[in-house]
């Protein structure tokens, strides 16, 4: 049988991405049965590499998120028919007629779904918005199954689409190895980060609460230590920008931008701490990788976090300052506390695998063919 994948958003730069990348490289050592046809843009076409040979690459070089999306997209999904198609993300053509199951990560718009968190007017905003919810409703009725990234979203998924939860299958990601890395002294030199440091990976969004974040920040230099600094990793975009200009005059604050996995690493391996503020997340993905890397975690107790990193982390009210603050101070300060993190984080690990992922994704694929 003839199975697609659209990998479109196949990335080892953000959560989707990775998503995508393990799923297709695992599948491609499990599955020897069924044919594949992936279909990806021309960006990131040459960043797969097949390895058996039931598994063809499709060029579909259409951005998601866009009209030619539902067009053009849709074409190409009709001169190469499969039996089933995967949709890693909610971004489906809405005429699409073939048999699909579809993966939802997180259903943030309808919680976090505000103007201010587009570079769309209020206008292009609301429109667009609204074109998404009504695609989304559609897709779940017309999805064969639904698989989403944790029980929260799937229970999510439940109170606000209305989907009975034996139509939704939970399968959790895992943490991210990078095998080729090269250990790198200069990494802080060439990120000018000149102290001890706490690390945060990830977008700005509003809901990943970094405003919250760097209120703490400032309370924590002025009333616990000036003796660390807080490095913000991620794509310099109009969000970042945002915060840059909000806190420019405060101080033990690096952003570096996005950066390469090598360099990640390096700065997983040297930081002091890793904190996740986010008031909403479907899986939450960069906390688990800091964990894999040694580095303790203290994040916010919000949605599914809790769920994911159990007991190899420590929590706080994304809300409150005061106990951000307090939270950090604790696992920066306090090696029984440390200690303890990074034993509880190894146990928490065990239980997530991308191998065990694409093993259940593929089941049910042979129960929808």
């Amino acid at each position: 049988m003839k199975i697609g994948i659209d990998a479109r958003m196949l990335s080892s730069n953000f959560g989707i991405g990775r998503y995508v990348q393990q799923l297709v490289n695992q599948l491609q050592k499990i599955d020897t049965d069924n044919e594949y046809l992936i279909f990806l843009r021309q960006e990131n076409f040459e960043e797969l590499t097949i390895t058996n040979s039931n598994f063809k690459k499709i060029l579909a070089d259409v951005a998601w998120y866009t009209l030619e999306e539902q067009k053009d997209f849709l074409k190409i999904l009709k001169d190469n028919p499969v039996d089933l198609m995967h949709f890693p993300h909610w971004n489906v053509p809405y005429f699409y007629k073939g048999d699909f199951v579809i993966t939802i990560h997180d259903l943030t718009m309808y919680h976090y779904g505000r103007p201010e968190a587009s570079t769309l007017g209020h206008m292009k905003f609301w429109l667009k918005d609204k074109a998404h919810r009504t695609l989304i409703k559609h897709l779940v009725k017309k999805a064969k199954h639904i698989i989403a990234t944790s029980e929260f979203t799937a229970i999510d998924i439940v109170n606000t689409l209305g989907v009975e939860r034996n139509k939704i299958t939970v399968t959790y990601q895992a943490s991210f190895v990078l095998e080729n890395w090269q250990e790198n002294e200069k990494v802080l030199e060439k990120f000018a980060i000149k102290k001890k440091f706490v690390l945060y990976v990830g977008a700005a969004y509003p809901h990943k609460n970094l405003n919250k974040l760097l209120e703490s920040w400032e309370l924590f230099n002025e009333e616990k230590s000036s003796d660390y600094e807080l490095v913000l990793v991620g794509k310099d975009n109009y969000f970042y920008q945002n915060l840059k200009t909000k806190f420019s005059s405060l101080k033990n604050v690096v952003f570096t931008g996005l950066v390469g996995d090598s360099d990640l690493v390096n700065l997983y391996k040297k930081a002091s701490v890793f904190v996740f503020p986010s008031l909403y997340e479907g899986f939450g993905l960069p906390p688990l990788e800091a964990s894999l890397y040694g580095l303790p975690v203290v994040a916010s107790s919000s949605s599914c976090l809790p769920e994911v990193l159990g007991e190899g982390a420590l929590y706080f009210d994304p809300e409150n300052i005061e106990q951000m603050a307090d939270v950090l101070y604790s696992a920066l300060t306090d090696e029984n506390v440390r200690s303890d993190l990074k034993y509880q984080a190894r146990e928490n690990l065990k239980r997530f695998s991308w191998e065990k992922l694409a093993s259940i994704t593929q089941n049910i694929y042979t129960k929808y063919l």
